[in-house]
């Protein structure tokens, strides 16, 4: 099981009832933070959450309203007696840009390490997660990230039986391991596993225009978080000239990427109840949230 958490849905700045945008993924004892508005570290508290677990944050870009909340956050976690390490995903300038903002939280007690983002689309594994990471289109480089959960295939007695490999090495190779048998022989997992299983997929993009590459990434996604900056039909120009998003542009993304639900996230200050295009966006992608500071799944693999 993951839990997600979109903590903030606000984009620009953050109002009463409204943070800047951050979301959080837990899976195993393990967090994943994808950016850090100002407000994260109230957003957490209001969700009942700790950041002390955090083992990951995610920057999609640079901007304040994604990146601002990171000192405080990095103050709380050191509070916290946190001695781990953290790792910090980003794109080209994430030392740089954060070192820059821990001028003003330099005492804390573990080491940051970095990933710096350079390919046009990249993947690499963390917290027991498979992670891509893969450039949109805003007026920053910018990255939307897809993480998935593996599933092996089911475990096959008959095949088991039909490979002569004896009871006591079946769970064992069930969780994963390779064994080299005294008679020689070597067991892999295939040996006694079916094909595998559907993952479970999470897509999140925000401050971008949308482009194919994310259809691409988001596709089959059982949950899809899109930014949607205007839901006001006649704001598409601004969307276009500010390389942001409509709540239909999102929509249609998430129809071509044949996404299981698309929660709206990223709404400009000046739209105080995204809640009102509910009705319209769904007549493009029925499935559609539009979604609240605080809005939570958990998300399970299908029964087999």
């Amino acid at each position: 099981m993951i839990e997600v958490c979109l903590l903030g849905t606000g984009g620009m700045m953050p109002l009463p009832n409204r943070w800047l945008t951050s979301m959080m993924l837990r899976y195993n004892g393990s967090c994943i933070l994808v950016d850090c508005g100002e407000g994260t570290q109230i957003a957490l508290k209001e969700k009942g959450w700790s950041p002390n677990p955090i083992d990951v944050i995610c920057f999609t870009h640079f901007h304040a309203d994604h990146i601002s909340g990171l000192p405080g956050m990095l103050l709380t976690m050191g509070n916290a007696d946190r001695t781990q390490p953290l790792l910090i995903v980003g794109p080209k300038g994430v030392e740089r840009v954060v070192e820059g903002l821990r001028m003003i939280a330099r005492d804390i007690p573990f080491a940051i390490e970095y990933k710096e983002l350079t390919g046009n689309e990249e993947t690499f594994e963390a917290c027991g997660l498979g992670i891509s990471a893969y450039k949109v289109c805003h007026n920053v480089i910018c990255y939307g990230y897809t993480f998935e959960l593996d599933r092996a295939g089911k475990f096959d007695v008959e095949m088991a039986k039909s490979r002569n490999i004896e009871m006591p090495y079946w769970s064992r190779l069930q969780k994963g391991e390779i064994i080299s048998t005294p008679d020689g022989r070597q067991l892999t997992p295939e040996m006694v596993l079916g094909a595998p299983r559907k993952v479970i997929k999470i897509s999140y993009c925000t401050d971008t225009r949308p482009v194919a590459v994310i259809s691409k990434y988001a596709k089959n996604s059982d949950l899809f978080i899109c930014e949607g900056m205007y839901g006001e039909p006649d704001k598409l120009p601004k969307a276009k000239e500010h390389k942001h998003m409509t709540f239909y542009e999102a929509a249609t993304l998430a129809k071509e990427a044949d996404v299981k639900e698309l929660w709206l996230t990223h709404f400009s200050p000046s739209l105080p109840n995204p809640r009102a295009y509910t009705k319209e966006v769904r007549k493009i992608f029925e499935n559609t949230v539009v979604a609240k500071d605080g809005q939570t799944v958990d998300l399970l693999f299908e029964e087999d």
